[in-house]
Parts: structure tokens; C-alpha cells; sequence
């Protein structure tokens, strides 16, 4: 497997190394001993799937302290753009957004560490399945809408699927600390 560190600090994308013969393929989409050589020392708690038509866009979703989850996110199936907003007051790319293409027939995943937004954008049908390292809280699960002019996040698409609660999620305020 090979990892791959992003300007964002903890970001990192993990690409399997797949083998293939007559009948299929095969690799190893997570091995802790593995990932935690690499920078994921995370014990994850719990597993979440989707599934997503073409132009559904879900997020940014996260949850605050202390119920803050990393996260470590793949497409079982399908393509998406996957954003993450850097929400870590004292971090060097505090505010800033990148983007991702995360393909199921590449099998490559993100690991997206507490502090950020997360979300993506089904590029066709998609599963999209995750590990967080803190169970979910309803009482801690907040968001940024998706469509922040401030962040200026160019998702490829004018009308996407978008659930009403992330229609009314808020914009993004500098000053606030979500994340130190």
C-alpha cells in the first residue's frame, strides 16, 4: 500500500496495491499495524455506508469535541469528489478546502484526521463507506453548508441532491474556534 501526505497536516491518502488474475482481484483495504507505521494510529469504533445516486452531495458534515471522529473514507463502489475544510484554528491551512477523487476500481481511500468538514459529491452510484474513531453523537454533529461563497468550493455542479438539513447548515466564520 502506498501512503501519500497532503499539504493538510494529517491528511493522507492510502492507494492498496491490488492484485489481479483471471478471476478478479484482490488487496488489503486496511491493516492497522500497517496503517499506524504510516501515520493512522486510529482505533476505529464504528462503520458507516451510503449509498448515493449520480449528483448527490452530502455534508460538510463533523462533530464536535468530544465527540470528534477522524475518519478513514473509500468508495466500495462508484466514484466521488470528496472535500475536506480545514477547521484547526492554529493549523497553517486553517479555513482552506481540498478535494479528492475517490474511485472504487482504484480502490484508494482518505484519511481525514478531528478538525476538518467533510463531504462528497456522488459522481455516479455510488457506496460510500467509512471507520470513525468516536462513535456517532447527535448532540455533537454540526456542519458547514456546502455552498459557503467564503470557501469558494467548486463542486462541478450547479443543482446537486442535498438533504434540507444541509441546505440550512451554517456558513463558515473565521473567528469561531471549532477545532484548536
Amino acid at each position: 500500500m502506498q501512503f501519500i501526505n497532503h499539504p493538510f497536516a494529517g491528511v493522507i491518502e492510502c492507494i492498496p496495491t491490488k492484485f489481479h488474475d483471471d478471476r478478479g482481484f484482490f488487496y488489503e483495504s486496511y491493516n492497522q499495524k500497517r496503517f499506524a507505521a504510516n501515520g493512522i494510529p486510529e482505533d476505529f469504533v464504528q462503520d458507516n455506508f451510503s449509498f448515493s445516486t449520480p449528483g448527490v452531495l452530502r455534508g460538510l458534515h463533523f462533530q464536535k469535541d468530544p465527540h470528534a471522529q477522524g475518519k478513514l473514507v473509500r468508495c466500495m463502489t462508484g466514484k466521488v469528489k470528496d472535500v475536506i475544510v480545514d477547521l484547526r484554528k492554529s493549523s497553517a491551512t486553517y479555513g482552506q478546502h481540498a478535494s479528492f477523487i475517490l474511485d472504487a476500481d482504484q480502490g484508494n481511500m482518505l484519511y481525514v484526521p478531528v478538525g476538518f468538514a467533510h463531504g462528497f459529491l456522488a459522481l455516479e452510484e455510488t457506496i460510500f463507506v467509512y471507520k470513525c474513531t468516536e462513535f456517532w453523537n447527535k448532540e455533537a454533529e454540526s456542519g458547514l453548508r456546502w455552498n459557503d461563497p467564503s470557501l469558494q468550493i467548486a463542486w462541478g455542479i450547479d443543482n446537486p441532491i442535498v438533504a434540507d438539513k444541509d441546505q440550512i447548515l451554517p456558513l463558515f466564520d473565521p473567528n469561531e474556534v471549532i477545532f484548536n
